[in-house]
């Protein structure tokens, strides 16, 4: 994902269609968040299972931010906000909302991601936009969740 993020310089250079290559650069961020996630899904997922007396987690549980962190507590005795800052959960929080509005809205802005996400830059009907440096900032991020859980995780 992060070599992704380093080529778009190159692919924005590389399509002689402006527009064209905007289209495709905004693609690939957006693709770039939405695998940052789903990775981080599967990851923590294969964590949690390690745990012999982990009940079985619903289907994409570890999507829901609450939720995975309440299950990886149960099984480890930590919070995901053990593992980060308040700041880093809160942006956490919005790309992970973001995330959602790609995979079930097209990126549109609901009521539901305003509530849920914090995010005040933008208004309901409004196509969220996500930039580089936020998926940059986010794989950071699960970088050191994932981190702290793996040395928790008594496998």
């Amino acid at each position: 994902i992060g070599s992704v993020m380093d080529a778009l310089a190159h692919i924005r250079a590389a399509i002689a269609d402006k527009d064209v290559a905007e289209t495709t650069a905004r693609q690939a961020v957006e693709a770039g968040l939405q695998n940052a996630i789903t990775s981080y899904q599967r990851y923590a997922e294969t964590l949690y299972g390690r745990f012999p007396a982990a009940p079985k987690a619903r289907r994409n549980a570890f999507q829901n931010l609450a939720d995975g962190s309440t299950l990886w507590n149960g099984v480890s005795g930590k919070h995901y906000a053990d593992y980060l800052t308040a700041a880093e959960m809160s942006d956490m929080t919005r790309r992970f909302q973001q995330r959602h509005l790609l995979a079930h809205t097209d990126g549109m802005v609901d009521q539901d991601y305003i509530m849920r996400s914090g995010d005040s830059s933008c208004a309901f009907g409004q196509r969220i936009v996500v930039r580089e440096n936020s998926v940059r900032e986010l794989l950071a991020i699960l970088r050191k969740l994932t981190d702290g859980m793996s040395k928790d995780c008594l496998c």
